[in-house]
């Protein structure tokens, strides 16, 4: 068996911190695969009695709360068959401490049923070895954002090559001490454009506001301007700190940003739409309580390859340099996690 990376401190997959193995080798191949070079049984490095001594001493550390076995496909026949005494050992040597397990396969009419590809004669076994198994294949959808900055946009052709989904930008607040509301230019043509191509669209607005006055100004025009559309996603509150120390809410304490972000948040829901916040990792650690905000949806902005991060996010910008057919300059590409 091969496997595409080890993680020692993930905190991404599963609860807790957590040591996780991406094993090689899948015949699902999803469509939009994130990693579809662990498709090959071949990928990455061999996994031998190193690889295993390795898990084990991370396994030690009393604060690590398990394994998790993604991929690739753990339940690969062939995987399973070379999985399951790793699992055995696990089990056996650290019985209070959790394995989990990603697979694309489903538990009821897969895994568990006569004659069906993945079952074999570890299955059951590895089956009774794992505590947690998160199965069925993956469902996202492509997604972009954009605002007055990517220009004339073809909408018939970014929806044909495979966008599903995007937020327009409303409008902003402008980072001065006036800080005036001002409308994006684009916003009519593009969430007309979107809609007419069949691309499902929510809105956003990029927030400086400073009292609750400003922030119900905000919030008020946002309802107002998609007053003549189908928004069928979110209406999100974007909440970023202005690099340069020119913005007019940067220096908001965390009760208040946090305060301001949840009447946006209860404005619009009142209003019979769903809110979504947007943010990044500045953000999410420093400067909001997400823990007063966890009954909304986020949107969540990180551009690395590694990511940590323990909170959960229904969408994922991970970059801002993207192209797409239709759009002349970058743009944002997301990804949304689960249906719509």
């Amino acid at each position: 068996m091969h496997y595409g990376e080890l993680k020692k401190c993930d905190i991404a997959n599963g609860i807790g911190v957590r040591v996780t193995l991406f094993v090689s080798g899948c015949t699902n191949r999803c469509p939009d695969c994130f990693q579809p070079q662990t498709w090959d049984f071949d990928y990455g490095k061999e996994f031998t009695e190193d690889t295993k001594a390795e898990i084990f001493a991370e396994l030690d550390k009393p604060f690590v709360n398990g394994l998790t076995v993604l991929g690739g496909e753990p339940f690969e026949p062939r995987n399973q068959r070379e999985l399951l005494p790793l699992l055995r050992e696990v089990k056996a040597k650290y019985p209070v401490k959790t394995i989990w397990c990603f697979t694309g396969f489903r538990l009821d009419d897969e895994l568990l049923a006569d004659g069906s590809y993945p079952r074999c004669e570890a299955t059951d076994e590895m089956l009774a070895c794992i505590d947690v198994l998160v199965d069925g294949q993956v469902v996202s959808h492509k997604g972009i954002d954009v605002s007055k900055h990517q220009g004339n946009i073809d909408w018939t052709k970014v929806a044909a090559d495979g966008v599903e989904f995007a937020f327009i930008r409303v409008g902003l607040r402008g980072y001065g001490t006036e800080g005036k509301l001002v409308e994006d230019e684009y916003f009519e043509q593009n969430i007309k454009g979107a809609l007419q191509a069949g691309i499902k669209v929510g809105v956003y607005f990029y927030s400086q506001a400073i009292t609750d006055a400003e922030l119900l100004e905000e919030a008020n025009l946002v309802l107002e301007k998609i007053k003549p559309y189908n928004v069928e996603l979110p209406i999100v509150y974007d909440v970023e700190k202005v690099s340069g120390g020119k913005g007019r809410a940067n220096d908001l304490s965390v009760e208040d940003r946090t305060r301001l972000t949840a009447l946006f948040c209860q404005t619009v829901q009142d209003a019979g739409y769903k809110p979504m916040i947007y943010h990044n990792m500045e953000m999410a650690t420093l400067m909001l309580d997400l823990g007063q905000l966890e009954q909304y949806d986020k949107w969540f902005a990180y551009y690395n390859d590694d990511l940590y991060y323990p909170y959960a996010y229904k969408v994922w910008q991970y970059t801002e340099k993207g192209a797409v057919d239709g759009i002349n300059e970058e743009v944002d590409l997301n990804i949304w996690f689960g249906d719509f």
